[in-house]
């Protein structure tokens, strides 16, 4: 770390060096006193401000001060930030995209959040999401475009988009996302960072928005490096007390995967979506290149996927987004319909509607692509696909806004830009994105993993591994300012 005046006693972090580490690494430099955790804050928020101003991705002004934190945990000083997905932390107004949502405060933390807290983050600011979090852009009306800091002509992917931007621009090391049919993966893919979806409940869902959407949606985070993932994993996983579903107990700390020998892996490898619609060349290029290096690293590769049928993946999604918006509705007072974009009107009226013949319709789609993909991992150990099935959106292609007939058009619309990452929230298996590809345009591909369920340790091991093969570039948006 290099320090204006070139004392470490003396003077800020040098922005462009700050923005070169990992949360691992500023967590180590505070821990033995070569930085203090005020000089990281100070400089994350200079980063903030430079990112913010080029990509659009925070909702608020930064939090002054920071949110309250635990000034011993893992990550003790670490930058971090939350995503307007619903009340997440006490006292922080949320409005999930929308405008229907003006002045809505959160008035406790969620479980997750605590554990955020005590793991010592310092919550610097809140990221921007697409309405209610439906869409693969994050493009809401009320917030305004959220670019990608690789191009900023193309979208930085949803939900989780505006956390992306600002960790991709190295404003941060990691920022809170959330995943319901790929909301994490998604915008890794598009922005070059990793994004592991954990198995069903790995993360304490409760008690709010996580819990309503039956076991399909999860949250963590996105991160630039595979260590950043596996230790924050290690300080926040784990059922909250009264939890509907609970994931497999790990036998050892995730940090200690990131050198174990995964051993010769069955792997099974698909560049074809279950939906039919046609993948970008480029995209299912990486892919399969990822495939190439893993045989050549010992692994038994096959061509394979699950039988999938996808009908059952869009009743099953249908189902959650109905869930979704069941908090406007059972909330008090009912949502302005002028203030809230099409496609959030269109599910609104179609959960209106539903009864429960529609939500037990959607229980056993979601039961039959569990049984299917659990017994495809009896036959192998990993499944490896693209994350999206094209490259990172311009501006505008997918508008959430925009007129259409019903909901499930708009699911057709989207996952046919993303449709390899939508089936593992129904069936609940742990998936990370890996930014091991790169377009002739230097744009960033991810290439999706998927591991049994409960086995991030095993996608852990096999990240690292590809990590270190393939090493992913760095954005440099800050250190080009």
């Amino acid at each position: 770390m290099v320090f204006i005046n070139g004392a470490a006693d003396a003077g800020a972090v040098d922005l462009h060096e700050y923005v070169s580490y990992d949360a691992v690494g500023l967590r180590d430099l505070i821990r033995t006193g070569k930085v203090r955790a005020a000089e990281v804050e100070a400089v994350a928020r200079q980063a903030l401000e430079i990112a913010n101003a080029q990509v659009n991705g925070l909702t608020l002004p930064l939090f002054s001060p920071a949110l309250d934190h635990a000034a011993d945990g893992p990550f003790a000083g670490v930058p971090f930030l939350i995503k307007d997905h619903g009340p997440v932390a006490k006292g922080v107004p949320f409005s999930l995209g929308s405008r229907a949502l003006p002045h809505v405060v959160a008035d406790h933390d969620t479980e997750l959040m605590r554990r955020f807290r005590a793991a010592g983050l310092v919550t610097l600011g809140q990221t921007t999401a697409p309405e209610l979090a439906l869409s693969f852009s994050t493009e809401s009306v009320r917030y305004g475009i959220t670019r990608n800091p690789w191009d900023l002509e193309r979208g930085a992917g949803g939900s989780s988009g505006g956390a992306a931007a600002l960790v991709a621009a190295g404003a941060v090391p990691l920022a809170h996302g959330s995943d319901g049919a790929g909301s994490i993966r998604v915008p890794a893919s598009c922005c070059g960072l990793v994004g592991l979806k954990p198995t069903r409940s790995r993360t304490a869902p409760g008690p709010d928005m996580g819990e309503l959407m039956f076991g399909m949606a999860g949250e963590f985070a996105l991160t630039r490096t595979v260590r950043d993932s596996a230790h924050l994993l290690d300080a926040i996983h784990g059922p909250g007390v009264g939890d509907k579903y609970t994931a497999p107990t790990p036998w050892r700390p995730y940090a200690d995967e990131l050198s174990a020998d995964p051993g010769r892996l069955r792997v099974a490898v698909t560049t074809r979506a279950w939906s039919g619609v046609p993948v970008d060349p480029e995209v299912a290029e990486a892919t399969v290149k990822v495939g190439e290096l893993l045989a050549e690293m010992g692994h038994h590769v096959d061509e394979a996927s699950p039988v999938l049928d996808w009908d059952d993946v869009l009743h099953s999604l249908l189902t959650e987004a109905m869930a979704i918006a069941s908090t406007l509705l059972l909330a008090p007072g009912e949502p302005d319909p002028a203030l809230l974009e099409t496609g959030s009107r269109l599910i609104l009226e179609a959960t209106r509607r539903a009864g429960a013949l529609d939500l037990i319709t959607g229980f056993h789609a979601q039961n039959r692509l569990t049984r299917s993909v659990a017994a495809f991992f009896t036959d192998y150990d990993l499944l490896v696909t693209p994350t999206l099935g094209q490259l990172p959106a311009p501006h505008g292609t997918y508008d959430y806004d925009a007129p259409r007939e019903s909901f499930r058009d708009w699911l057709d619309t989207i996952f046919a830009y993303g449709p390899f990452t939508p089936p593992f929230n129904a069936t609940g298996q742990p998936a990370i994105s890996l930014p091991l590809g790169r377009s002739e345009s230097r744009l960033p591909i991810g290439v999706q993993v998927v591991a049994p369920y409960g086995r991030e340790d095993l996608l852990i091991r096999v990240a690292a591994r590809l990590e270190e093969a393939r090493p992913w570039p760095r954005c440099e948006l800050i250190r080009a300012t």
